[in-house]
């Protein structure tokens, strides 16, 4: 009991540490530098993550985040990092909910593309890369074939949050890119599923792919289905609870019981958040909730973005680096030739393929768990992780610095006047 005690009494002093922090380097960013906050809170991770400040002894108290070595690619305690993925699905249920769902759908096409586009050349870039370097044996390695699934990564957290900051996310481009960003996620979890197979046994098998891929894409669609067709009655249901605070506790429990399904069917926790989410939104029940789960948004989505960066173990990348930025240079070639070329194909201008592309950049997170899950599967060791780490930092950056100027010209994106962000807020209220 004394043992659980002082557990608690580290967690709560590191979960305050991790708050100022993440404010902190969020007002640095955003009133000094000018650039998204969310940037300030993954550097601020970095700064006191176990690897650097935070791996520092304190007298009696001891490393504020002592590294934990586990066997796998996680160094905090199970008990922050579960924390931080509970602000990932808050994040994500709010992006739903503040989406609009005629417009997702209108732009389901576009996205699908987009999509399509960036998976594929980021993947085959990333296999041909680490073969190439002699990081791998062959195309059919499982290594080469992870760091391409991992290539395929897009994070909806770090996109979301920018384009929400920038108040873009229900524009077209903004749309299509959220979209195409879950859609992203949905196939590299399918390839990345595929690939650990692949490695686990030494074998490929079509009808297992066929298998995996029909699971994995039917339960979306089903929970994604099923969410907007009870919309209404649980608005409705939540609406006779007179208790204070009872809307905003049931939707926030619906939130965590569909990203805990879409964890048990082979895809990301945020996935499953984010199809409630957008199940909800054209309820009345979602303009009730925006006010309240703000305050919940606050505390605990930047827990997330710093333990995010507290991830990042900068003094184990220099003997990879070579290959971590010819990765990095694919990377980025992969999704803005990938989703900006198709781009220009389904409504947008080259404004649009521009923002579009961008958006589309950041790994993030999502990048990470991936990269984590191949470490403790024993298909990557710490070199190629160490590369994926790269890619991603470096990636991350980026996209939130571009895209603010991109979406920042105010030029409409599409070809045609009549789907300008003009038309979508216009319609978004009637």
């Amino acid at each position: 009991m004394e043992h659980s005690a002082e557990n608690i009494t580290r967690l709560v002093i590191q979960l305050a540490a991790i708050l100022f922090v993440a404010k902190i380097g969020g007002e640095v960013c955003d009133r000094f530098l000018k650039i998204p906050a969310v940037l300030g809170e993954l550097g601020a991770g970095i700064v006191i993550g176990p690897f650097a400040l935070g791996g520092l002894a304190i007298s009696d108290f001891g490393p504020l985040f002592e590294p934990v070595r586990s066997g796998t690619a996680i160094p905090v305690s199970e008990s922050l990092f579960a924390i931080s993925q509970i602000g990932a699905v808050i994040l994500l249920f709010m992006a739903g909910l503040e989406t609009n769902l005629r417009q997702f759908l209108r732009y389901s096409g576009p996205a699908s593309a987009v999509a399509v586009g960036g998976v594929v050349l980021p993947f085959a870039l990333g296999v041909a890369v680490t073969v190439l370097l002699g990081f791998a044996d062959g195309f059919g390695d499982p290594k080469a074939l992870f760091i391409g699934a991992v290539m395929t990564a897009t994070s909806i957290g770090i996109t979301v949050r920018v384009l929400s900051d920038l108040r873009t996310l229900d524009t077209p481009e903004g749309i299509t890119i959220l979209a195409a960003a879950v859609l992203d996620d949905v196939l590299g979890i399918i390839m990345l599923t595929i690939v650990i197979g692949i490695g686990a046994t030494g074998a490929f098998s079509i009808g297992g792919v066929g298998l995996v891929a029909a699971k994995t894409l039917g339960f979306w669609l089903a929970l994604t289905g099923i969410g907007v067709l009870l919309s209404g009655h649980i608005s409705r249901l939540f609406d006779r609870f007179r208790v204070s605070g009872a809307a905003v506790g049931l939707a926030l429990a619906l939130a965590f019981l569909a990203a805990g399904l879409a964890e048990s069917f082979g895809l990301a926790m945020i996935i499953g958040a984010f199809s409630i989410g957008l199940a909800l939104s054209g309820t009345p029940l979602a303009q009730r909730l925006e006010e309240p789960l703000l305050g919940v948004y606050a505390a605990l989505v930047p827990v997330f973005f710093v333990v995010t960066g507290m991830m990042v173990d900068v003094a184990s990348l220099g003997a990879v680096w070579v290959f971590g930025l010819v990765l990095t240079a694919m990377a980025i070639v992969g999704k803005l030739a990938g989703c900006g070329i198709p781009s220009l194909f389904v409504g947008f201008n080259r404004h649009g393929a521009w923002r579009i592309a961008n958006g589309m950049l950041p790994r993030g997170e999502v990048a990470l768990i991936m990269a984590g899950i191949g470490v403790s599967s024993g298909i990557i060791g710490t070199d190629l992780f160490g590369v994926s780490i790269i890619m991603t930092i470096i990636t991350t950056v980026l996209a939130p610095l571009i895209l603010s100027k991109a979406f920042g010209n105010g030029v409409p994106g599409t070809r045609s006047r009549a789907a300008t962000s003009e038309d979508v807020h216009d319609e978004s209220r009637g």
